[in-house]
């Protein structure tokens, strides 16, 4: 479970997150959905501990990631917007060096490891190194690292960035199944299709501030009492309709 309790985040006198609050149970695919700058990289940071609140507490299943940033560490797979690899690795390498950093033994790490890469389809570029790979293979081992040691919470950062319609598909499917087996996940991402599609919940914030939460079906219901489509809600809350127009 994550719990926020009145966490705000300051920038010198910019307010990223102000005073955010609110439980994500087990099993719950949260969508966390905003423009540029709207908070939501800065709040997965925190949840991460890449980041201290200003002010608040972050738990993940009742640890503080403030006061005990290593053991909450152990407990979540991080995917960021940008994936990051050694590129002088190979994507084996890399998902055996990150293992040995969450002090997994070296049987379980390639049993883990040999399972994720036939899952991703990373089998064939297993042993290229990193600086070969597409920005899409990158993100499948970025995500199979974030998985290996069978963590209780998965945060994500634009999930399908780089991936092709089928990668895509594979991951959607993922995470249903993740939370299924009691995985709580914390996706940001800024394509309201694949909010639509696999979460439980979503949550739309804006210049920092926690604007609606709720299930699809009580959004759908706010927007249909509005006379307006989830996308048209959506841009009501954060500003988002600008005319378009050109010079003559």
């Amino acid at each position: 479970m994550i719990k926020f309790e009145n966490v705000t985040k300051k920038y010198g006198d910019t307010v990223a997150v102000e005073d955010l609050t609110m439980d994500i149970a087990k099993g719950e695919i949260f969508g966390f959905l905003g423009p540029n700058g709207a908070g939501k990289t800065t709040t997965i940071k925190m949840i991460t501990g890449l980041l201290r609140p200003t002010r608040g507490t972050v738990h993940l299943n009742g640890i503080d990631v403030t006061k005990e940033p290593e053991k909450a560490k152990q407990i979540v797979g991080y995917v960021p917007d940008n994936p990051f690899i050694y590129e002088r690795l190979t994507g084996r390498e890399f998902l055996h060096l990150v293992g040995g950093l969450y002090n997994m033994d070296p049987d379980t790490i390639q049993k883990r490891l040999e399972w994720l890469c036939d899952l991703f389809g990373i089998g064939d570029w297993g042993d290229f190194i990193a600086a070969e790979y597409s920005h899409g293979m990158q993100q499948k081992v970025v995500m199979a690292s974030a998985l290996i040691h069978a963590p209780d919470i998965i945060v994500i950062d634009e999930p399908m960035v780089g991936l092709d319609p089928q990668s895509q598909k594979l991951v959607k499917d993922i995470l249903k199944k993740l939370a299924d087996r009691g995985n709580t996940i914390f996706m940001s991402t800024h394509t309201l299709s694949v909010a639509e599609e696999v979460c439980t919940e979503i949550g739309i914030i804006n210049k920092g501030n926690l604007m609606k939460r709720g299930t699809l079906d009580e959004l759908r219901e706010d927007a249909e009492m509005e006379g307006k489509s989830l996308e048209e809600l959506f841009l009501s809350l954060t500003g988002g309709e600008k005319e378009v127009w050109f010079l003559e």
